[in-house]
């Protein structure tokens, strides 16, 4: 199979920056957005990191893309396509989520 070049692009939810590309004709977002757009935590990239660590499962889920950064330049970052983040979503408990699933079922 032939791959597509990645597009990046930008979604926001409730004020939240959610990056997100399209790669073999399909959406993938950036995992470490979402966990920031559903946690509220400080250290999303932690966050991240004790949850791959305790669903290990998550990572095969998971392809490193190059999204742009904050500070202009592009990064491999986790990300995964719609049916991916709805698995994330699932091992991340917040009031959030419900909402979250809407908005990314609008927006994929």
């Amino acid at each position: 199979m032939t791959e597509i070049p990645a597009h990046n692009q930008i979604a926001i939810f409730k004020g939240n920056t959610i990056r997100k590309t399209i790669f073999n004709k399909e959406w993938y977002f950036c995992v470490i957005d979402i966990i920031a757009a559903l946690t509220d935590s400080p250290a999303p990239r932690q966050y991240w990191g004790v949850l791959k660590a305790r669903e290990n499962q998550l990572l095969t889920i998971c392809l490193q893309l190059k999204l742009t950064a904050a500070d202009g330049k592009k990064y491999s970052t986790d990300c995964a396509n719609t049916e991916g983040i709805f698995r994330i979503i699932q091992s991340i408990p917040s009031p959030k989520a419900e909402p979250f699933k809407r908005w990314l079922a609008r927006v994929a």
